[in-house]
């Protein structure tokens, strides 16, 4: 049973920034996904299983970064300059397959979420 533990949510002012965690019992191809409320899942990042592949929605590119350390199973989602519209209950996912990929419907394995709240 593959197990994704995520961490690093939190309160944060608009323009400040947060690093989320997700630590995986494997080496798989990975994402973040968030889900605000009211509001569909989305697809945030992704990252390939070698890391040398990543793909940003629109909305974060050139804010946030994902990146992996596969010595430690772990990827990392760096979130500069964030907004409001940012806030949302971040998850974690996991793909067998070794590519990077934006549906969710190509994510096998899901953590259980990290709240991050971003004020005005």
């Amino acid at each position: 049973q593959v197990q994704l533990a995520e961490s690093g949510g939190g309160l944060v002012q608009a323009g400040g920034s947060l690093r989320l965690s997700c630590a995986a019992s494997g080496r798989y191809a990975m994402g973040w996904f968030r889900q605000a409320p009211g509001k569909e899942r989305e697809f945030v990042a992704a990252i390939s299983q070698k890391g040398s592949s990543t793909l940003y929605a629109h909305s974060v590119k050139g804010r946030f970064t994902i990146s992996k350390d596969n010595a430690k199973n772990t990827e990392y989602l760096q979130m500069n300059s964030l907004k409001p519209e940012d806030t949302a209950v971040y998850y974690c996912a996991a793909r067998r397959g070794p590519a990077t990929a934006q549906s969710n419907e190509n994510y096998d394995y899901w953590g259980q979420g990290t709240q991050v709240t971003v004020s005005s």
